[in-house]
């Protein structure tokens, strides 16, 4: 069973039909909605602020959610994908987001509805990733627009495909 660790009195809560990998750590003040997912020894780690995650929220294998003492919390919305050993810190995602794999969201971003962070992309401090665009890059950039075949064919079949392989584990 996974490791769910309570921290200066705040324990994690979760919804319905989530998924919680075996060595992976959910700790403090976190908050998850329905069927959200935290995979092979990734962490998501509340414990010197808030993490709170909407519903079908897949965080992939060794990616960390972590937030800034008293300073950035973590808020992610609804359909949101977190990339394999993406690390999302201290920042705002909304809904219908893709984190690409290996890409890193600095403290106080704020990553807009139907956006991609392209794997391996580092998201620098107080960026303001736009509505409906890809950034990528080191550090990253506004690419281009998401095409409509991304939107469904990524964000969304990445979201529900992790909710579909969370059922084979239960």
């Amino acid at each position: 069973m996974a490791l769910f660790k309570t921290v200066n009195e705040k324990t994690p809560s979760y919804g319905g039909n989530c998924f919680f990998a075996e060595n992976a750590t959910i700790i403090g003040e976190v908050e998850m909605g329905d069927e959200c997912s935290v995979w092979f020894n990734a962490v998501v780690r509340g414990d010197v602020h808030y993490i709170k995650m909407g519903n079908r929220v897949n965080v992939q294998d060794g990616a960390v959610v972590h937030c800034t003492y008293k300073k950035s919390p973590t808020t992610i919305g609804n359909n949101v994908s977190i990339g394999h050993n993406a690390i999302v810190h201290g920042c705002t995602i909304h809904d219908d987001v893709l984190i690409g794999m290996g890409s890193i969201v600095m403290d106080d971003c704020v990553v807009e509805s139907g956006a991609i962070v392209a794997a391996g992309a580092v998201v620098l401090q107080n960026t303001k990733v736009e509505s409906g665009y890809i950034y990528a890059g080191v550090p990253a950039k506004k690419v281009k627009k998401v095409p409509e075949n991304l939107k469904s064919g990524e964000i969304e079949r990445i979201a529900n495909n992790y909710v579909k392989y969370a059922s084979w584990f239960k």
